[in-house]
């Protein structure tokens, strides 16, 4: 399997234009931890190999545990996850699917605990990596092995 179009170098500014958006949302208050939850879950959703490789590595390296990952697609049959970090998980699920729309029952639950600059945050930081997700599965990026 061979890569496709190298978007950033064939449309390098297109490509700076959301670089720009991550380099927000890491400027951000997120912490880490809500930063790798969102970004490795729309990436199992979406099914982003090369994503998934590169936010599992970072989370490790940022002290998350191999059985919070292991478990991350099962979170709501899991006690590893906070109430918040649930609400975000379940934002960050209907956001990435996001044709089921999203319900105000989910909304609802994660502005109750989120005020609301955090909340924006992490809506902002799901559709950053829906859109690296769309990036690197359109142009076949894969892990390295």
């Amino acid at each position: 399997m061979s890569t496709r179009i190298k978007i950033d170098k064939t449309e390098p500014a297109g490509y700076s234009a959301i670089l720009g958006l991550e380099e927000f949302i890491e400027s951000t208050s997120l912490t880490k931890t809500h930063k790798n939850l969102i970004k490795i879950r729309a990436s199992q959703i979406n099914g982003c190999a090369f994503c998934i490789d590169m936010h599992t590595k970072e989370a490790r390296r940022a002290g998350e545990t191999e059985q919070r990952i292991y478990a991350l697609n099962a979170w709501r049959d899991t006690p590893f996850f906070s109430e918040e970090e649930q609400a975000i998980l379940a934002l960050t699920e209907e956001v990435t699917l996001i044709s089921n729309h999203v319900k105000d029952e989910t909304y609802e639950r994660a502005a109750g605990l989120l005020d609301e600059k955090y909340l924006a945050q992490v809506i902002l930081a799901i559709i950053t990596i829906n859109a690296w997700n769309r990036i690197g599965i359109t142009t076949l990026l894969v892990p390295a092995s």
